[in-house]
């Protein structure tokens, strides 16, 4: 099942329980716009390439349109509407006032040169610079962008628009970013795991921890596990995977991956096939890499007693059912990867007043939204007896449906 029709299938089932009006319900689902560009660029050996844009501005009811822009030969709009319909309940459920957006360009950036990329950013903002805005749509980086990447939209969007800060998030300290923005998915992704345990009477330290993906998200959320005490085994990206069943060093990891650009060749690890790497004996799994990753075909193999979806969308209706079923605890991408969306949020509320924040702060803030998303879902489970995701969703899409009610829908 694609991501549109898994996130779709999350929606109709939340609606049910809420027993959303059919004509309400099927307003929420249908996107507020949808934008398709053509981005024609020179290549830096004089010949023309263009590659197809897109931006789906899903709901914004409770405030701007957030989502992120990634640059990936995947992207098509299936993909980005369901990423965009997933940020609209992902605010909600972070109670932070932004509704939902995704975009990208389909295209490889390994491909490209850092000029080529920045002709194509640059293109890409003039084509929907008259959509997005300070109290409209607000990007931010996502897979195959990054600080630089919006560095160069904000300054595109400014050249029409005049010096707007707010108009992205995720950018460099230098041009109004937030400190603390780089580790706040990953962060994120600890303090809801803290959340999740202690309602089990457990906590980080001594766990056994298997991680899916080393990038930005991956790597944080090991950093950060391993320095309170977690046993990360296994880890794996896209050059391959390593493990060590008496805990991976991950500072010397981190170090060797900087080193080298890759995992291979670790000395303090064994190589493993990454394929196994889900199924590996663990107390929690972590994917944090694409979505999909947990289907029918290995669910069922999967020794993890808890799922923390780092990523968005990694575990298939299908693979949700068989886990549920054996009684493993899974903690939905919705609320456990929406730290970076919240840190983008306080860096948006920095840049409107004009007033930075420090570090501290911004994460002292973070763990309170973490502590408080968890304890409202958990109180929709109670009410709806139902399980977390289920929970999730019925939490975020209460929210907009009363948002959207309160605004006068239907009048």
């Amino acid at each position: 099942m694609n991501a549109l029709a898994a996130t779709t299938r999350n929606f109709r089932n939340a609606a049910r329980i809420l027993r959303l009006d059919s004509k309400l319900e099927q307003s929420l689902l249908i996107p507020l716009r949808e934008i398709k560009v053509e981005c024609t660029i020179p290549k830096d050996d004089g010949t023309l390439v263009s590659y197809v844009g897109f931006r789906v501005q899903h709901d914004n009811a409770r405030g701007p349109m957030k989502g992120g822009i990634r640059f990936h030969p995947q992207v098509d709009p299936d993909e980005v509407s369901a990423l965009a319909q997933l940020m609209t309940w992902k605010t909600a459920v972070a109670d932070i006032p932004y509704g939902g957006a995704k975009g990208g360009i389909g295209c490889d950036p390994a491909e490209l040169t850092c000029r080529e990329r920045e002709r194509l950013t640059r293109v890409f903002t003039q084509k929907i610079h008259d959509c997005i805005g300070n109290h409209t749509d607000v990007p931010a980086p996502d897979m195959g962008t990054n600080s630089q990447t919006m560095a160069w939209i904000l300054d595109e969007y400014s050249k029409f628009h005049g010096h707007s800060l707010a108009v992205v998030t995720g950018k460099p300290l230098e041009l109004g970013g937030s400190l603390g923005r780089e580790a706040a998915t990953g962060r994120g992704v600890v303090f809801a795991t803290e959340a999740l345990l202690a309602e089990y009477g457990k906590s980080i330290s001594n766990m056994k921890f298997v991680i899916q993906g080393f990038g930005n998200v991956g790597s944080w959320t090991a950093r950060l596990v391993h320095e309170q005490g977690g046993k990360v085994i296994a880890v794996s990206d896209i050059t391959g995977a390593v493990k060590n069943p008496n805990g991976i060093d991950i500072p010397a990891l981190l170090k060797h991956q900087e080193s080298t650009g890759c995992l291979k060749n670790f000395p303090g690890g064994d190589p493993m096939d990454p394929n196994e790497l889900l199924v590996e004996d663990c107390d929690v799994l972590i994917p944090c890499a694409l979505g999909g990753v947990l289907d029918r075909e290995n669910a069922a193999d999967v020794k993890a007693k808890f799922i923390i979806e780092g990523a968005n969308h990694p575990t298939d209706p299908e693979a949700d059912e068989i886990l549920s079923q054996k009684g493993v605890i899974i903690l939905p991408d919705i609320y456990a990867n929406s730290g970076g969306v919240t840190v983008s949020y306080f860096e948006w509320v920095q840049n409107i007043q004009g007033f930075l924040w420090d570090e501290e702060r911004v994460n002292n803030e973070l763990q309170r939204y973490m502590k408080k998303g968890f304890k409202d879902i958990k109180a929709m489970c109670q009410t709806h007896d139902c399980s977390l995701r289920m929970g999730a969703f019925t939490l975020g899409v209460n929210r907009v449906a009363r948002a959207t009610l309160l605004r006068g829908w239907g009048a």
